[in-house]
This record gives structure tokens, C-alpha cells and sequence, in this order.
């Protein structure tokens, strides 16, 4: 299989995640990178992150309130500005419905990015069912930005991304080179304390279990860099033509 490369630098790129953190972990090098060099990067949530934690007895309304400011400050990590759009859908019970599909249309009309960012909603024996619905909400809402009859409610022109590009991909054919961006990438997701424990897998101030997360997220670039020859990257399945 033929692998691309290394997209132009877009002016504008939009990541669309099911929840806080996903963002950074499927393409927060490349958002970096971007950002580094003037693309404006906009992070939009399509949950609340109300299940995300391992405490029984938390209390939800705090978590919510707690995972937006992390994603704000992850953002800023990236060489982002801080704002984050958040749809707020329950946790766990996302819908890949029409309803939803309106409100990432709406931002992508509204936002107007170059490339689109997010989960691969094809990829095979996916287990979360949010990840899989914000996949298809995205590749949904493209569709519907991009048709003026789709909406017109909205009263905002309709918009065509040039390039979506899917992480998690089983079959990846497209690398962005990460070299120089991994320290932003495991920045971005240190920002996210709310789920050190339960994601990270770093208890309190454990400097081993800190120092094997930040492996983790060094050998996945290097794992996806590897495919193209790169010493890090993060990989995709690249749409084009949208």
C-alpha cells in the first residue's frame, strides 16, 4: 500500500473527538506542528466526559466542569488558543443521529478548516461505541457542510475541507512527520489529570508509571513514523476529494 506524506501546511485544521483527550492522543503531534507554523487549530468535543473516572462516588457535575478546562489547557499546549467548542452529550450515549450531525456541520460551515481530524469510525472490533458514533459524525458532517440543500436552516455557506484525515486506522496510509513535536503531544495529555489514573495509568506523583506512559506515547510515534521511514509520526487514513 502506497503511503503518503506530509500534508501542506493547512491555514485552519479542525479536530473532532468523542471526548477530552482523544484529540491529543490521535493527532496532537500533527496539530503541533501546524500550529508551530501558523495553521490556526480548533478542538471540537463531542461529549461530556461525564463517565471518565474510575471513582464511583465522583461527582459528575465537577468532572464535566474539570475535563473543559483541561481540554482548554491541552489545547493551549498545541499552539492552540484555548477555546474548544463542546457539543455536551452525555458520556457513553453518544448517537451518530441527525441532530448530531447538524451541530458538526454547523461548525465545520462555521470554523470553514482546510483539513479535518478524527476517529477512524471503520476501525475493526472497536469496543467504545462513542468513538465509533464521532467517526461517522464526522465523515456525516462533512457531507452535510459541504451540500448547500443539507441545513439551510443555519443560513451559513456551505464548506468543502480539502482532506480528512482518520486516526486509529487500521489500514493507515498517510504519515505526518512528528519529530520535534512529541514533548507537545505528552504535554497536551499531562494536561488532562482528571485521567492520569484511569488512562494514563500514573498513580499520584509515581515517577515510574510517569516515565512509562511518556514510552508509551514515544513508541506509538515511533511505531507510526517507522512506516514511512520517519523517526516519529503519527499515521492516518487520508480522505481527499471530499
Amino acid at each position: 500500500m502506497a503511503l503518503s506524506s506530509n500534508l501542506d501546511r493547512p491555514a485552519r485544521a479542525l479536530a473532532v473527538g468523542a471526548h477530552p483527550d482523544d484529540i491529543e492522543f490521535g493527532c496532537g503531534a500533527t496539530l503541533a506542528k501546524w500550529a508551530a507554523g501558523g495553521t490556526e487549530i480548533f478542538h471540537l468535543v463531542c461529549t461530556d466526559g461525564s463517565k471518565g473516572s474510575w471513582d464511583a462516588n465522583e461527582d459528575p457535575a465537577r468532572l464535566v466542569a474539570m475535563r473543559q478546562e483541561e481540554q482548554r489547557a491541552a489545547s493551549v499546549a498545541l499552539g492552540g488558543s484555548g477555546e474548544v467548542v463542546f457539543l455536551g452529550w452525555t458520556d457513553g450515549e453518544l448517537e451518530s443521529g441527525l441532530r448530531q450531525r447538524w451541530e458538526v456541520a454547523y461548525w465545520i460551515r462555521k470554523l470553514r478548516p482546510d483539513v479535518v481530524l478524527g476517529h477512524d469510525p471503520w476501525r475493526r472490533y472497536r469496543l467504545h461505541p462513542d468513538h465509533r458514533n464521532a467517526g461517522f459524525l464526522v465523515t456525516d458532517g462533512i457531507v452535510a457542510a459541504r451540500d448547500p440543500l443539507f441545513f439551510p436552516e443555519q443560513q451559513i455557506a456551505p464548506h468543502r475541507p480539502e482532506t480528512l484525515l482518520l486516526w486509529e486506522a487500521d489500514d493507515a496510509d498517510h504519515v505526518e512527520d512528528a519529530q520535534g513535536f512529541a514533548d507537545h503531544k505528552h504535554r497536551a495529555l499531562l494536561e488532562h489529570k482528571s485521567q492520569l489514573r484511569s488512562t494514563m495509568h500514573i498513580e499520584g506523583d509515581d515517577a515510574d508509571q510517569a516515565a512509562a506512559f511518556r514510552a508509551r506515547i514515544l513508541d506509538r510515534l515511533t511505531e507510526h513514523g517507522g512506516l514511512a521511514g520517519m523517526q516519529l509520526g503519527e499515521a492516518f487514513r487520508i480522505m481527499r476529494n471530499l
